[in-house]
């Protein structure tokens, strides 16, 4: 499958430049399928994986979101499966070339594709699939949409595999989870990037998984409430993390640092959209003129500030 040899292209072109691999070998190693997915060890026992800033298609398998794993002493803990299930496959493959120990938990942290879309290579881990309170009734509600939706661009076989698989476990407020002399503090959000974003905060390694509570290069999107992400960025800054995994971008990522750049691009999304409604501007023009001066500062930019900015408008009209 074309999007599976991304991570043998970036690693057999690597050894080409460096050890002067034949143009022939350097092909039949990126033809073969199946490579672990290369993840980072980013602290003591904590791995994670950088997804792409692009839209999912068939030639990155969706990998464009940050996924990971913790190892503890008993257990392992995923969080999130990724945009497929061939990267879900990668994601376990990294996982026992680093430990035998079970996999006991997939923390799905949203409902979003690229996210939740290899659930199903976990089917035999014998992993409890756990989520936001809300996660159920959204996986219901989109699932079939999302399956259908991306068919085209992900393509018939990368598509075949992929099911929603829903959360067994589900998280109302916070929950700790022990992997044994390892603990991690899930934390369900108020509406914000969804209504259904959870969180993971490892203690033993002060390692925070934001999930898609924090963008860094990649546009933050919203399919929740500006507002309520605006109201919990406090909050979110508060969490005495050493370092963060965001969902999209850098890993890891400086904490509370990596709060920076969306606050900026939603107090001007919000001020743009507040002083359009005050003036009367029908959502339609509004829509394309807001934000624009934070264009040049996220990748995804022109595929996503208008929804947006549809969002907003709708939401901040009825302050």
């Amino acid at each position: 499958m074309s999007g599976t040899t991304r991570r043998g292209v970036l690693k057999t072109a690597l050894v080409f430049a460096c050890c002067g691999m034949s143009h022939a070998r350097l092909a039949l190693a990126q033809s073969r399928p199946g490579d672990p997915l290369p993840v980072k060890q980013i602290a003591d026992g904590v791995f994670a994986f950088a997804g792409i800033p692009a839209m999912m298609n068939d030639q990155n398998d969706g990998e464009i979101c940050n996924v990971g794993f913790i190892i503890g002493d008993e257990a392992v803990a995923v969080i999130d499966s990724g945009g497929s299930v061939v990267e879900g496959k990668a994601l376990i493959g990294a996982i026992r070339a680093r430990t035998d120990r079970p996999i006991r938990y997939l923390i799905n942290t949203h409902m979003h594709p690229d996210h939740i879309f290899g659930n199903a290579a976990f089917d035999s881990t014998g992993a409890i699939i756990v989520g936001h309170r809300n996660l159920p009734r959204a996986l219901e509600s989109r699932g079939a949409y999302y399956l259908q939706s991306y068919r085209d661009a992900m393509g018939d076989d990368l598509m075949a595999d992929i099911r929603i698989v829903p959360p067994t476990k589900l998280i109302s407020d916070e929950e700790e989870l022990d992997l044994g002399n390892r603990k991690l503090t899930l934390k369900a959000w108020m509406p914000a990037h969804t209504d259904n974003d959870l969180s993971v905060f490892d203690h033993k390694t002060d390692t925070f998984f934001t999930g898609d509570l924090c963008f860094i290069g990649h546009l933050p999107t919203m399919d929740g409430s500006l507002l309520g992400w605006i109201a919990q960025l406090d909050i979110l800054n508060g969490i005495k993390a050493k370092s963060a995994v965001p969902g999209h971008g850098p890993i890891p990522s400086p904490w509370p640092q990596a709060l920076e750049a969306e606050r900026r691009y939603f107090d001007v999304l919000a001020g743009d959209m507040r002083k359009a409604i005050a003036d009367g501007v029908p959502m339609s023009d509004a829509v394309k003129s807001a934000a624009q001066r934070e264009r040049a500062n996220w990748k995804l930019f022109d595929e996503y500030n208008q929804r947006n900015a549809t969002a907003a408008f709708a939401e901040l009209e009825w302050e």
